[in-house]
Formats: C-alpha cells, structure tokens, sequence
C-alpha cells in the first residue's frame, strides 16, 4: 500500500490528500477513547492532516485532537477553524489563543473562518495575518465561501484552502467554485464526503463498490479524491474506520463507473448557492 497522495498548498506545505475530520468528537465523553484511538491509528496510516474546529463540542473536539497528537504533534498538519461571531481582530487572536491551550499546541497550521458573517473579510483577514507574523498560525485560509465570497477577500489575500460541503449528493461546488478556486491555485477541502453516512445505501454506489470488491462508503472517497486538488476529510471514530477510509485511496474509478454515479448523481447544470451543514 502506497503512502497517502499529497496536495500542496499555495504556500508549498504538502498535505495528505485523505484527512480526518473530527466533526462529532468530543461529545460523548463515553466515546472519548475510541476517538484517540481512531485518530491515532490515521496518523500511523499517513492521514497526518487532522481538521477540528473551536465550534465541535464547544472546543471538547481539539482536546481530543490535543490527546491524540501528544508525542507526535511535528507529524501533524492541524487545521482549526475560528466562528464568524469571533472573526473581528481581537475576537480572533483571543479564539486562537483558546484552541491553542485545548490543542496543547504552540501552533496552528491551517486556521480558517469557519463561514462568513457580519465582520469585514478584511478585518478577518489581517487578524489572521497579525497570528502569522506572530507564529500562532502557519497559514489561512476560509470555509464555505463561495465565488463571490472569494472576490470579496482583500486585495493579495492568499487562503490555502476553501472547506466546503462536497459528494456526490452535493455537486453544486463544480459548476463555478471548484474551476474558480482551480484559477486561484485554491486546494479545496470536503467536509461530509460521504454525506455523513447517508449515501451508502444508494444502488449504483453498491454496484460500482461490488465490481471494485470494495465498500459504498470506499467508492463515494474515491469519488471525492479523483480531483487531484481536492483534499477530503471524512470523520472515523474507530480504527476499523479508519482503516476503511484509507484503502479508498487504492480504489481507482473507471471512466464506466463515473457515467454510472453521474447517472445516478447528475452534476450541476447551473449555479445555485453554496450549501452548508
């Protein structure tokens, strides 16, 4: 088994094309043991790039991470995404400075406006910029922005990565963002790849996985990880999970088995708003 494919980000970091997510984690202190185990096992699998944000499990996700990575902390590319109620420029250096202590961590990797709110994107944007010079953060970049959102940002503005909802239930993204952030040199990020578990049960998701002797849930990854700039970062919260999610980097999808998923899952014939979960 080869080692996970990489992206390179604007800035030249090199990240593997196949992350984890830790949506969901941290809610159930019951659980908490099975999640640090599964994030574990990812790291020893090459799924080094670990996404949480302060918003999952009101900062209870990035003490999960902080557990997970201890020992290990230089292996790891961690993104963290900041909510736009702290995206003016002192909400934002003082959310930093929270994930920082949940994450035991002196710095963040890849730190994101979670979504756009009512704060300039400007006074976002140098408050990032002010934790880059500092070195709380190594980089930028923004979630569920949308093309215009993207052509809102400051002049020479520079996100590494826009994160946004994208499978093969929500194609909207390749009408105008995914050639748009292509353009910019813009790496996209997809969060739910697999729609939280809601497409597997599909037909046509079944018959390809059938012929590939592989899993749904293998299939829509793949299917996601075929753009060779498009990073996904599907949640596991076992390691029997995680090893799941890995072998879809092995899948390779034939030209016949994306006409049978655009059958079943057209892509978009116009441009309609970005959507969210």
């Amino acid at each position: 088994m080869a080692g996970p494919r990489a992206v390179v980000l604007p800035c030249g970091a090199e990240v593997t094309a196949l992350g984890q997510g830790t949506w969901g984690m941290g809610e159930n202190p019951g659980r908490r043991a099975a999640e640090v185990s599964a994030l574990r096992a990812g790291l020893d699998l090459g799924m080094t790039l670990v996404d949480t944000a302060e918003m999952y499990g009101d900062g209870a996700a990035e003490e999960v991470v902080a557990e997970a990575v201890a020992g290990r902390r230089d292996e790891v590319f961690l993104v963290s995404k900041v909510l736009p109620s702290h995206a003016d420029a002192r909400g934002v250096a003082e959310a930093c400075r929270g994930s920082l202590r949940r994450l035991r961590t002196d710095r963040i990797d890849l730190y994101l406006l979670h979504w756009r709110g009512a704060v300039p994107l400007e006074e976002t944007v140098e408050a990032f910029e002010s934790l880059v010079r500092e070195g709380a953060i190594r980089s930028w970049g923004v979630s569920n922005l949308d093309v215009g959102d993207l052509a809102d940002l400051p002049p020479g503005a520079s996100p590494q990565t826009d994160q946004v909802l994208y499978n093969l239930s929500r194609r909207g993204p390749e009408h105008s963002l995914l050639p748009r952030c292509r353009e910019l040199s813009i790496p996209v990020m997809a969060y739910s790849p697999v729609e939280q578990g809601r497409l597997l049960g599909h037909p046509a998701l079944r018959d390809v996985a059938a012929a590939h002797g592989a899993t749904p849930a293998q299939i829509a990854l793949a299917w996601v990880l075929r753009h060779e700039d498009v990073i996904a970062i599907p949640k596991a919260s076992s390691r029997a999970h995680v090893e799941e999610n890995r072998a879809a980097l092995d899948v390779v999808l034939t030209a016949e088995d994306l006409a049978m998923l655009d059958r079943a899952f057209p892509p978009p014939e116009s441009r309609g708003p970005l959507e969210m979960l």
